[in-house]
């Protein structure tokens, strides 16, 4: 079938370009510039990253269980959801659900959600 011949194809170009190491680096540069600027903005936050896998967690304790995940400032997390959609920079609708870096974001991408990401959490309510 149609599907599986496209999925053999795309598991062998992804053994060959072996990606990860650099999705990691590029996802860890962009959480570091998102975090250093809820910092900035002064506002107690967490992420929670693997691999090319992130949640920005509007918290000040780091989110390890459910019960600390209920303390999250989800009012914050939808009115940063906006201000990003605003800024032409699709997330996850909720603060619950992982953010994912792929090959296709380049460099620019990156440098752009950052600034967006600077631009919005210095405009959040405290």
């Amino acid at each position: 079938p149609l599907a599986m011949a496209c999925g053999l194809a795309t598991l062998r170009v992804l053994r060959q370009l072996n990606p990860w190491e650099a999705l990691e680096q590029t996802t860890t540069r962009l959480t570091a510039g998102i975090s250093e600027a809820a910092a900035l903005a002064g506002i107690p936050h967490q992420i929670a990253q693997v691999g090319s896998m992130f949640t920005l967690f509007f918290n000040p304790e780091v989110v390890t269980s459910y019960a600390v995940s209920a303390k999250n400032d989800t009012a914050r997390f939808a009115e940063y959801f906006r201000g990003m959609l605003n800024q032409g920079i699709y997330l996850p609708c909720s603060q619950f659900e992982a953010n994912f870096v792929s090959a296709a974001h380049t460099d620019a991408d990156i440098e752009r959600t950052i600034l967006a990401a600077r631009e919005v959490l210095a405009g959040l309510t405290s």
